[in-house]
C-alpha cells in the first residue's frame, strides 16, 4: 500500500490554547462490504486493511501528540474488549470508551461523547470521526486541522469535505455555499449550502464536471458546547434519551456502559440527519487528503500497490496470465489464472469470488447468508476475547479441536461445562492449569484433562503468548455451556 502511517505524522498544537481537542472515534460499523474479513464479531476497524496498522490504530495515532487530550471511543458493548486492547496497543490507556447497548446510528453516539467531554470542559473541541477511514496523504492532515480548529473557536461545526476525483455513487456529497470570511476567500472555508445523498453514476458525473461539490467525510469538528446547543435545538429527542441514558449508566472496569432503557428511547438517525442538514453553524473546508471509507473490496483495490497488470495481491497469492484484481489470503496458498477484475477473498472459513463492478453486492450476500442462519456470516473462525483467541481447527461427531492463545498476564474464568470433557496440551509457553482444588504447572508438550463437570481455569503467567490445543469430547459442545465461577473481566 502506498499510505503513510499516522505515526509518521505530527499535529502541532492549535496556537490559543494546547490540550483542548478531544478526538471522538465512532466504532459502530460492521462493514459488510468486505466479508468475509469484516465480520459483526470482528467488523473491519480491527483489521489491518489499508496499511499495516489496523484502522483504528491509524486513526488513534492520528489523533496523538500536544495537541490532544484521551480520546473517546464510542461502541457496541460486544466490541469493548477489542477496543481497549487497540488503546492500549496505541498508547491511549487513559482513553474512555462508551459502551452502546444497541445500535442507534451516529447522534447518539456523538451526543453520548459530548456530553461525557463537556463535563470536564465544555469548551473543548471535539474532533469526531469514523474509526475506519484511509488518508493517503495524512502529512496535509496538520494543516488542515489547524484550520479547522481556529474555525472551529468562533462557534462553528467544521466538517471536512473532501475533493472528489471520480463520481463516486457510494458517498454523500457537500454543495459548497458562500466564503466563511468574504474578505478572505483565501481562506477556503465556506457555508455549507446543502447536503446531497448518495448520488446515481449519472448525478454524481454531473456534479464532478459541475464542481463545487465534496464528498462528505463524515468527519467533524466543533466545540462540545456548540454540539450540544444544537443537539437541543435540532434534536431534542436525541440529546434527552443520552441524557439520561449516561446519566444511569455504570462504570465496568474502564468501560462507561450506557443504560439500557434510556438508550432505547433514542431515535435512530445519523448525525448529519439529526444536526448537519439544520443548522446555520455548519461550514465546510475542503481537504486533499486522499481520503476513503474503505467501504468495499474495490476500494482497497484502488488504493493498493499495482503490479505491472494492475493487481494487488495480500498474503500468500501466486499470479498468472491475471489482470486488474485484489486477491488477499489470510493464510491459505491461492493461485489465480486468467482472470480479470476479479476480487477473490480466502480465510479459514469462507470464500468470497465477485467481479469488481458488484463490491457493493456483497452486503447482499450476507443477507442472504443470514437468512440461512449461516454462522460465517457474523463470526470468524478465530474468535478474539479478552484474554486472547481461540480458532476451530477440525470438527465431527462429539469432539472438536481447537487452537487456545492467551496473552501474557492474562487467564481465562473459573468455569465448569455440564456437556463435554477437555484435553489440554501446551505448545508453547508455560500454563497454569486449576483443575478442582489442584493447581498445576505445565510446559510445553505437556498435557491435562478435565473431566466433564470439574471446575477449572486456564492461565499465563509468562512472558511470551502461551498456545495450546484442546480436544474437545461430549454430546454437546456449544460455548453456551459454560457456567462461570469468577471472570476478571466482570463477564456473566
Amino acid at each position: 500500500m502506498t499510505f503513510m502511517t499516522a505515526a509518521d505524522v505530527t499535529v502541532p498544537p492549535p496556537e490559543h490554547n494546547s490540550r483542548t481537542i478531544t478526538p471522538v472515534i465512532l466504532s459502530g460499523g460492521t462493514g459488510t462490504r468486505l466479508w468475509p474479513v469484516s465480520r459483526a464479531s470482528h467488523p473491519k476497524q480491527f483489521w489491518a486493511l489499508a496499511s499495516r496498522q489496523t484502522m483504528i490504530g491509524e486513526t488513534l495515532q492520528r489523533a496523538t501528540g500536544d495537541a490532544f487530550v484521551a480520546p473517546i471511543v464510542v461502541c457496541n458493548q460486544a466490541h469493548r474488549f477489542l477496543v481497549a486492547e487497540q488503546l492500549r496497543e496505541n498508547g491511549c490507556e487513559d482513553g474512555r470508551i462508551i459502551l452502546e447497548p444497541v445500535a442507534r446510528n451516529t447522534a447518539a453516539a456523538v451526543a453520548a461523547a459530548a456530553l461525557l467531554a463537556g463535563e470536564s470542559d465544555p469548551d473543548t473541541l471535539l474532533w469526531i470521526m469514523a474509526a475506519d477511514a484511509a488518508f493517503r496523504y495524512p502529512d496535509r492532515l496538520p494543516a488542515i486541522l489547524e484550520k479547522a480548529a481556529s474555525v472551529a473557536r468562533e462557534g462553528y461545526i467544521v466538517t471536512f469535505g473532501m475533493k472528489p476525483d471520480v463520481p463516486e455513487t457510494g458517498y454523500g456529497y457537500i454543495r459548497t455555499g458562500a466564503p466563511l470570511h468574504p474578505d478572505r476567500v483565501e481562506d477556503g472555508v465556506f457555508h455549507v449550502a446543502r447536503f446531497t445523498e448518495k448520488p446515481d453514476r449519472l448525478r454524481a458525473t454531473e456534479m464532478l464536471h459541475e464542481g463545487g461539490y465534496l464528498w462528505n467525510s463524515g468527519m467533524f469538528l466543533a466545540p462540545a458546547s456548540v454540539m450540544l446547543s444544537e443537539l437541543e435545538k435540532h434534536a431534542p429527542q436525541v440529546l434527552d434519551a443520552v441524557r439520561s441514558a449516561l446519566a444511569n449508566s455504570e462504570r465496568d472496569l474502564t468501560f462507561r456502559r450506557l443504560e439500557t432503557a434510556s438508550f432505547l428511547q433514542c431515535p435512530n438517525v445519523s448525525i448529519d440527519y439529526a444536526v448537519m442538514e439544520h443548522t446555520d453553524r455548519a461550514v465546510v473546508i475542503p481537504a486533499d487528503l486522499g481520503w476513503s471509507d474503505v467501504g468495499n473490496w474495490n476500494a482497497l483495490w484502488e488504493l493498493g500497490d499495482k503490479d505491472a497488470q494492475g493487481n494487488v495481491t495480500v498474503g500468500d497469492v501466486v499470479l498468472e496470465q491475471s489482470h486488474n484484481c485484489y486477491v488477499r489470503s489470510e493464510g491459505r496458498l491461492t493461485a489465480v489464472a486468467g482472470l480479470t477484475d476479479v476480487v477473490l477473498v480466502v480465510t479459514t472459513d469462507a470464500v468470497l469470488a465477485i467481479h469488481r463492478d458488484y463490491a457493493q453486492d456483497v452486503s447482499a450476500l450476507v443477507a442472504r447468508l443470514k437468512i440461512a442462519n449461516r454462522a460465517e456470516a457474523e463470526i470468524h473462525n478465530r474468535c478474539y476475547r479478552p484474554w486472547g483467541f481461540y480458532e476451530g481447527l477440525i470438527q465431527g461427531e462429539r469432539f472438536q479441536v481447537k487452537r487456545i492463545v492467551v496473552h501474557p498476564g492474562q487467564k481465562l474464568s473459573l468455569q465448569k461445562h455440564f456437556h463435554r470433557a477437555e484435553h489440554w496440551v501446551v505448545v508453547s509457553g508455560t500454563a497454569i492449569v486449576t483443575r478442582n482444588d489442584e493447581k498445576l504447572m505445565l510446559q510445553e508438550n505437556e498435557s491435562v484433562y478435565l473431566p466433564l463437570g470439574c471446575i477449572h481455569r486456564l492461565e499465563n503467567p509468562g512472558r511470551i503468548p502461551l498456545a495450546l490445543i484442546e480436544v474437545q469430547s461430549g454430546p454437546y459442545l456449544g460455548e453456551d455451556d459454560i457456567v462461570r465461577f469468577e471472570d476478571t473481566y466482570g463477564r456473566q
